[in-house]
């Protein structure tokens, strides 16, 4: 009984390793700090893109990810993610918000994915809002493996290749993305629009739910 004790426990401690070590070489490469500049001192454009692990065990290995613009002289940013517990109250998944940027997602910090800012970002901004807009899966959500958030951020990099946006691989549901983008060259006649959508519906500048959906 001992030796099935001690060797139970070893199993257990050799697993807890294994997870800790693969958490450890899942982590997102920042670059920079996760900091957006405020408006009212940078008056420059600015394109971000955040991930930040999701809530309880899944943030070991993986990530909400999310897109920030701020085109040129404007006072406030854009805050574009897609947020699965809306579908429950009859919203759309995606949310273009003015909510804080560079905010924590349930507890988590948020590490700064990519970072572009002036003229390099103001070509981006309109672009980003365009694909955000036609994201084909508004009415859609599936944690895994997708369309979730990170297929979301993943298909506005794909629509925006001038981003050279890559995703980490704790980004979960952006393969899934990459999978289906060939597929949805025809998509013309099967997108739902967010901004064919009532207006309340299309934007949400609502603060984060309790819930994490993601």
């Amino acid at each position: 009984m001992r030796k099935f004790f001690m060797l139970t426990f070893a199993t257990i401690a050799i697993g807890a390793l294994v997870l800790t070590s693969l958490s450890w070489a899942l982590k997102p490469q920042s670059v920079g700090p996760a900091e957006a500049p405020a408006p009212d001192d940078h008056t420059d454009a600015v394109v971000q893109v955040y991930g930040a692990d999701v809530w309880g065990m899944r943030g070991r290995f993986a990530i909400h990810t999310w897109v920030v613009t701020k085109a040129a002289n404007a006072d406030s940013y854009r805050k574009y993610q897609v947020i699965g517990w809306r579908l429950r109250r009859g919203l759309p998944v995606v949310s273009i918000s003015s909510d804080r940027p560079d905010g924590d997602w349930f507890g988590s910090p948020p590490v700064l994915l990519l970072d572009k800012r002036g003229s390099d970002a103001q070509q981006l901004v309109d672009a980003i809002h365009e694909a955000a807009l036609s994201y084909p899966y508004s009415n859609e959500y599936v944690m895994y493996p997708g369309p979730n958030s990170n297929s979301f951020t993943a298909w506005i990099a794909l629509e925006v290749p001038q981003l050279n946006l890559e995703l980490p691989a704790k980004a979960i549901g952006k393969s899934w993305m990459m999978e289906t983008y060939p597929l949805l060259q025809n998509r013309t006649d099967q997108a739902v629009r967010v901004s064919e959508l009532p207006t309340e519906l299309a934007v949400s500048n609502s603060s984060t739910s309790a819930l994490n959906s993601d």
